[in-house]
């Protein structure tokens, strides 16, 4: 009988070694802009370990610093790509310290390489953590860069990547497995109670100025609003009112008149309101970041 179980526990690990098998893509996420030669350099240091490797940007502007916006283009882009892809993702103000290196195998499959400083708040949630292993870097760390100690990204993540999406290194060759908790940033979780939502701004859909929220389309329809009814919303900085409006709820912004005030649920079916052809953010001073609430009512 054990022995009948050892080989069960063997098969179930193999086919979930295939399901999560690296598939050779790389995605690139950093808050280093693209002045200089740092991207270039880690994908440089990619290509060094396998040019058939496939690399992709995420983004390279995210703010310097701003864990949360990196931690939020993870959970906005990861799902999207198929399982097997390893993302890198440098926010890392904390290069040099005694932050953890790791890399976060979610239950999906998909691998994110990065320090463990909150940036995998929200895609552990949304996806599961499946097991997290700390870089060992005696083994994964580009030869001769010993002596760096601030560039990370290009000397252990990128390297790492690139080993583990061209199968030069199993997962299990990352290193040792740590635990299945990732360091995670507080924030205000959405709620419905008495026929008020309740929620935050986590970030801005920073091209065109609109505001999304963390409110999903699955709590907005126990407030009983549909498209064509008007939403209350209110804005709130620090407990301070910056905006407080009936909002008309749209399907397409073409429902609606240039620069009307609507209401709609985004790309990654949340609530959100914006300026048709404005800029909601610059008109009403609306930001984001965890101070910032919004409260919607009928």
């Amino acid at each position: 009988m054990k022995t009948l179980y050892k080989f069960l526990v063997l098969l179930l690990l193999g086919y979930q070694q295939l399901a999560f098998a690296q598939n050779g893509i790389v995605v690139f996420q950093s808050d280093f802009g693209l002045k200089d030669g740092a991207v270039s350099a880690m994908k440089g240091v990619a290509m060094g370990v396998s040019p058939n490797l496939k690399l992709f940007d995420l983004t390279h502007e995210i703010p310097a610093y701003d864990i949360w916006e990196a931690a939020y283009r993870l959970y906005q882009t990861v799902p999207y790509y198929p399982a097997g892809t390893v993302f890198v993702s440098v926010c890392d103000p904390g290069v040099g310290t005694d932050r953890h290196s790791v890399v976060l195998l979610t239950k999906t499959g998909h691998y994110i390489v990065t320090p463990d400083n909150g940036t995998l708040t929200l895609i552990a949630e949304k996806l599961g953590i499946q097991e997290v292993r700390e870089i060992d870097e005696a083994v994964n760390r580009l030869k001769n860069s010993n002596e760096s100690y601030t560039f990370h990204g290009r000397d252990v993540y990128a390297y790492t990547a690139a080993r583990l999406a061209s199968r030069t290194i199993t997962f299990q060759q990352v290193g040792n497995t740590v635990r299945r908790t990732v360091v995670s940033l507080p924030y205000q979780k959405a709620d419905y109670a008495n026929g008020v939502l309740q929620g935050n701004i986590p970030i801005l859909d920073v091209q065109y100025g609109n505001v999304w929220t963390n409110i999903p389309k699955a709590m907005l329809e126990k407030l009983g609003v549909k498209s064509g009814d008007s939403v209350r919303v209110k804005i709130l900085h620090q407990n301070k009112t910056i905006y407080d409006k009936a909002v008309r709820m749209v399907n397409t912004f073409g429902e609606a008149a240039v620069g009307d005030d609507v209401a709609y649920v985004n790309s990654l079916l949340n609530f959100s309101v914006a300026v048709n052809q404005g800029n909601f953010s610059d008109k009403y001073k609306v930001f984001s970041g965890a101070d910032w609430t919004i409260v919607l009512s009928k």
